[in-house]
């Protein structure tokens, strides 16, 4: 069942080092099987306080996106990422529920 990462970034410092995050990113999710779906898009919000950004990247599972959070290739673009933005994220399963 797919998963999701998705991140809410605020406050984000435009600089050269917003440039190296992002020339670098696509390399650490391709061996645990992430792409991008929405990438740095601004939201329109219609309720309740929300980020400047919102990513989406989209992984086969919950267990590829957590290794992939956790991996040395990410480690560095991780600790760059907090250091220019101030950001949430979480991981959420994919999938349908069904409501009574």
């Amino acid at each position: 069942m797919p998963a999701y990462a998705i991140a809410n970034l605020s406050n984000v410092d435009l600089n050269a080092d917003i440039v190296r995050y992002l020339q670098e990113i696509d390399d650490t999710l391709v061996p645990f099987g992430g792409r991008f779906l929405v990438h740095g898009v601004t939201p329109e919000v219609m309720e309740g306080p929300w980020a400047d950004a919102t990513v989406i990247i989209e992984f086969p599972d919950l267990d590829s996106a957590r290794r992939w959070y956790a991996s040395d290739a990410y480690a560095p673009l991780l600790t760059l990422r907090k250091s220019i933005a101030t950001s949430s994220v979480v991981f959420l399963p994919g999938g349908l529920t069904v409501h009574d």
